[in-house]
């Protein structure tokens, strides 16, 4: 908290240097990024995306590979919200030339990406998960109380004009009492689900509930679907009186005061998993000793919880995020203090409310941070209370921990997606409807490797071009 009459520096208000404004912090921005990135791709979006997931590895060839990719369009009305399926070339390390990715266009469409197949949604797309061993089959939340379930593969495409038909998930969870917006995650080893909403609940699915889902081994999807489309001839499944097919719920599970707005699995545990929601708590659960909490951190936060995010290298360690602006990285072996929660460290590094976390899958201290302010920030947990500077104290000139910050987005970072794939590779969208005539923003990007890889293995490698860079011209 600043003084009153004090800048951020500290200075005195009058002396505080000027705040840039969004286009000149994104001008600065642009100039720096055949410095910081090895490849970025910009993609404008004509409807705001609330929610991008990468797909299943397509393609491999020598200078890229082709991926999917999962994003949603959220419409004014004048046409259907809908899930998108795209193709995206990935081009792989050192291959792109800095030139190229510093002259984007911003405004334009990124050659890059390509629209695959469109799935008419019912209602908003708010939240896309995947399944680990299945990443062709998707879970949606939208404003109701259901989760959707989908096969995109087999799904058809539709056309997205006023009037088309929606179309029919292949299955459908039911539990909730009321509408479940947001709180959705996958489990690494079963076929399971979890999610939270409004009614304060957090509930639990099995697939192999609906006994025709998954085929033995897990890797073919079979819905009911199948059947509905084979009913009508015209391809309109509206015509089909044939309703999805839906699983109840495995376990419901009671413990927050106020909606829940994100949930995740152990990585270790298809039994064990947490939650946190407005109500400033973060909720641990274990299905095996019934529906109560195991643990629960009554002030997580100062605020709102918005996020969560189990570690997938080490199952002690939890993210949470905040409209606090701060993240909080708890150990679960000691969560609390006095009945208030007593995180290993609190990140501050954004201005304001935090909407998106996660964890790099391939570092186990690495992850990632997206919030309203359009920054998303990378950040190594092993790095806090070890950056110093020449004369021993620790520097106080970036928050602690903060490894690099992606400014290219101009408005709210709604979600971003690690690329386990692609090590370093991210996949973020914005909502730039406040700053701008609408839409949003895709960007696929990669960190230079220079300012990750260990310092020594970096200085020998420019080493080798010391004469490149001091010699001069006769």
């Amino acid at each position: 908290m600043t003084e009153k009459g004090k800048g951020r520096s500290g200075k005195p208000a009058a002396e505080a240097e000027p705040e840039l404004t969004v286009d000149e912090k994104y001008t600065q921005w642009k100039s720096l990024i055949p410095i910081l990135y090895d490849w970025l791709a910009n993609h404008n979006l004509v409807w705001p995306s609330l929610s991008c997931r990468w797909g299943p590895l397509l393609e491999q060839a020598t200078y890229k590979s082709r991926q999917r990719l999962y994003l949603s369009e959220q419409t004014d009305g004048s046409v259907p919200n809908t899930l998108v399926i795209a193709n995206v070339e990935v081009v792989k390390p050192r291959v792109a030339a800095a030139e190229h990715i510093s002259q984007f266009n911003e405004e334009a469409r990124s050659p890059f990406v390509k629209k695959f197949k469109t799935i008419i949604h019912p209602g908003e797309v708010n939240r896309i998960r995947e399944f680990p061993d299945n990443t062709s089959i998707l879970a949606t939340h939208t404003d109701s109380p259901d989760v959707l379930i989908w096969d995109v593969e087999s799904q058809p495409t539709r056309h997205a004009i006023l009037g088309a038909p929606t179309s029919r998930p292949d299955l459908i969870l039911t539990g909730h009492q009321d509408n479940a917006e947001f709180a959705l995650a996958m489990c690494s080893r079963e076929p399971l689900v979890l999610s939270g909403g409004k009614d304060k609940l957090v509930v639990l699915w099995n697939i192999k509930d609906h006994v025709s889902t998954l085929a033995t081994g897990g890797s073919k999807f079979s819905p009911a679907g199948s059947n509905i489309k084979s009913a009508s001839k015209t391809g309109d499944v509206t015509n089909v009186n044939v309703d999805s097919p839906s699983v109840a719920a495995r376990g419901i599970y009671k413990g927050h005061s106020d909606t829940v707005e994100d949930v995740q699995f152990c990585p270790t545990s298809e039994q064990q998993f947490c939650s946190v929601g407005d109500d400033s708590c973060l909720i641990l659960w274990d299905s095996r000793t019934g529906s109560d909490p195991v643990a629960k951190v009554e002030k997580a936060h100062g605020a709102d919880l918005h996020c969560v995010d189990w570690n997938p290298h080490d199952e002690n360690l939890i993210l949470t995020g905040s409209a606090d602006n701060a993240i909080h990285l708890f150990d679960r072996r000691n969560l609390t203090v006095g009945g208030f929660g007593s995180p290993v460290h609190k990140f501050q590094g954004h201005d304001a409310a935090v909407l998106c976390v996660q964890w790099s899958p391939n570092n186990k201290s690495i992850f990632g941070s997206a919030a309203e302010d359009g920054l998303l920030n990378i950040w190594d947990h092993e790095k806090v209370g070890k950056m110093q500077t020449g004369n021993g104290n620790k520097t106080s000139e970036y928050p602690e921990g903060l490894f690099f910050r992606h400014a290219g987005h101009r408005d709210k970072v709604v979600d971003f997606h690690w690329n386990s794939i692609d090590p370093w590779t991210i996949v973020s969208v914005s909502d730039d409807c406040s700053s701008s005539a609408g839409g949003g923003t895709l960007q696929i990007w990669r960190i230079m490797d220079l300012l990750y890889r260990p310092e020594d293995e970096v200085l020998v490698e420019l080493d080798k071009f010391r004469s490149n860079v001091t010699s001069r011209p006769s």
